[in-house]
């Protein structure tokens, strides 16, 4: 499913800007949620301890959501998957330091430099052209995955004491209030054009993505050291690459191919031997 997400996102930026696309992506994943804790009888009273952390994962979530949205404007859908999967490493250098119990070793750190490869293949189309766009779009993707992961941390952390559903809630709140406000600014004279292929890239990215997949992705962080939550994404560079050439029609390049081989080997290889040291 995280695989398909560029993908989707991509297909949606045809028929509306990416700033546009995120807050009504925020807005209806936020509602999956809110029916969520309705059906669960949570309670949605704020601690007043509870107030700063929200809005500061809220923040960081808007940033982190702009940056991939406005990079993959930029990008293609196969370059996004392959830039955006190294967030679970980003998140294994966050977890060395914040994260008790849940440190980098020598072979972890050798798999992440040999991750960190695979984006360097994958830039090697933006360094080439230099009339593209294409080196700002994946800059701009990176920049996201590591925010991604530093979000991973800090969600595992304020899961602790701050109940799921105010989590997510809080990064929806702040999403759509700041996504509605820049792109009245900056989208005024963007296209907006409601197709079948809008609709489904939003049931996509909203409903299955923002909605459902948040939400067992923050139940697990609650429960699991983050770095091994984010082993599950190993596999999204493969299918996503395969999702944007049969969705899409991208062509796959072979910069695609060798990045995405080496981001799964790099990866595998560090949480494989990490998870054998625990």
């Amino acid at each position: 499913m995280w695989a398909g997400n560029p993908v989707a996102t991509k297909a949606g930026l045809d028929d509306a800007g990416p700033l546009r696309l995120g807050w009504l992506r925020f807005a209806i994943g936020g509602l999956v949620v809110l029916i969520y804790a309705v059906a669960t009888r949570q309670s949605f009273r704020i601690q007043r301890h509870e107030w700063v952390p929200l809005a500061l994962l809220g923040t960081l979530f808007t940033v982190q959501l702009a940056f991939m949205n406005i990079g993959q404007d930029f990008s293609t859908a196969g370059h996004a998957v392959v830039v955006t999967s190294t967030f679970p490493l980003w998140t294994g250098v966050f977890a060395h330091f914040f994260v008790p119990g849940d440190r980098m070793s020598r072979s972890r750190t050798f798999g992440t430099l040999v991750a960190y490869s695979g984006v360097v293949a994958v830039f090697y189309r933006g360094f080439a052209d230099s009339s593209s766009d294409f080196l700002l779009g994946d800059l701009l993707l990176l920049g996201s995955a590591v925010l991604l992961g530093g979000r991973q941390v800090y969600l595992s952390q304020l899961g602790q004491g701050i109940a799921q559903h105010k989590l997510l809630i809080a990064q929806g709140v702040f999403g759509v209030s700041t996504f509605v406000i820049a792109s009245l600014i900056f989208e005024s004279d963007e296209p907006f054009v409601i197709t079948t292929r809008l609709v489904v890239a939003l049931f996509y990215t909203g409903v299955l993505i923002a909605g459902l997949a948040f939400i067992g992705q923050t139940w697990l962080l609650r429960r699991y050291l983050p770095s091994r939550v984010t082993v599950i994404s190993l596999s999204q560079p493969i299918f996503g690459v395969l999702l944007s050439w049969w969705i899409l029609g991208e062509s796959v390049g072979g910069e695609l191919y060798l990045g995405a081989a080496l981001v799964v080997a790099g990866s595998a290889l560090a949480q494989r031997r990490a998870k054998r040291k625990n």
